[in-house]
């Protein structure tokens, strides 16, 4: 049980740490400021990019990876909604799914 676990456990420490990130709440949200949202969502994609590598990396199907990202991405954005200034919404999802997209082509242009 424990070596079918082994696997799995850099993505769910992953998986963790996006949590914590996006549980933070946001208790004076400013004005819109065009760097800090392109700051913003590239961290969006390179944390789900890194998110479909270790899913990859547990199960070696890209497909199955890029599914278990996008439910993680939605349940992500769902969780968001329960913290103070914070929002979830579906283009942050989309955001997402570019990061692992980019993981999946990177993955299979190596293979």
């Amino acid at each position: 049980m424990v070596k079918k676990l082994k696997p799995w456990l850099p993505a769910f420490i992953w998986m963790g740490v996006i949590f914590l990130l996006s549980g933070r709440p946001i208790v004076n949200p400013g004005a819109f400021i065009w760097s800090d949202f392109i700051f913003k969502k590239t961290c969006h994609v390179t944390e789900y990019a890194i998110l479909f590598y270790l899913f990859f990396r547990a199960n070696k199907s890209i497909r199955f990876s890029l599914v278990l990202t996008l439910l993680y991405a939605l349940t992500d954005e769902w969780h968001q909604v329960f913290i103070i200034g914070r929002e979830g919404t579906l283009r942050d999802v989309g955001f997402d799914l570019i990061g692992a997209t980019a993981g999946a082509i990177i993955v299979r242009n190596r293979l």
